[in-house]
């Protein structure tokens, strides 16, 4: 899947943002991973997966891709940050095929992972590495490469204009 187009796209949020919020000056890795993490929790929380006591199924579909691609801008953004749009913009999106329930759980906990061991060395391959685990999780939860891009430019429009409405 080639990502040019989305990392286009989140350079504009990223740059409208920074500007608005007067944040060029900033380093804001930091506060973009733990905005992805907590994106990752919330899809965790919305495919219901680790929640062993309760009887309740997962969200519906929609609520699910909206809070993955949540996930997808952060990691966009810090690719943008570090420079990792320029290295590589196709990623794999293969899969052993759809999971639910708990057989999601390592799909989380392979992509948090991949987030400790990217802010150990910051590396390319890091960072490639929680793409590519990020990216294993859209595909066990059953989305398509078409999905994803279509509620990613959805969801992007929402972000401008939450920017322009005071969010």
């Amino acid at each position: 899947m080639d990502f040019r187009s989305l990392y286009d796209m989140q350079k504009q949020l990223d740059s409208y943002i920074e500007k608005k919020h007067n944040l060029g000056n900033e380093d804001l890795l930091d506060r973009k991973l733990m905005a992805f993490y907590v994106e990752l929790a919330e899809l965790a929380n919305e495919t219901r997966c680790f929640k062993f006591w309760s009887e309740k199924g997962p969200s519906p579909n929609e609520i699910i891709l909206e809070e993955y691609v949540d996930g997808i801008h952060f990691i966009l953004s810090v690719g943008l940050e570090c420079d990792f749009d320029k290295v590589n913009t196709v990623y794999d999106m293969n899969s052993e095929g759809e999971k639910t329930g708990e057989d999601l759980v390592p799909c989380f906990y392979e992509v948090l992972n991949g987030v400790h061991k990217f802010r150990e060395d910051k590396s390319s391959n890091s960072y490639t590495t929680l793409f590519h685990a990020y990216l294993q999780l859209g595909a066990a939860l059953n989305f398509s490469e078409q999905q994803i891009v279509k509620a990613y430019e959805k969801k992007n429009n929402v972000n401008f204009d939450r920017q322009d409405n005071g969010y």
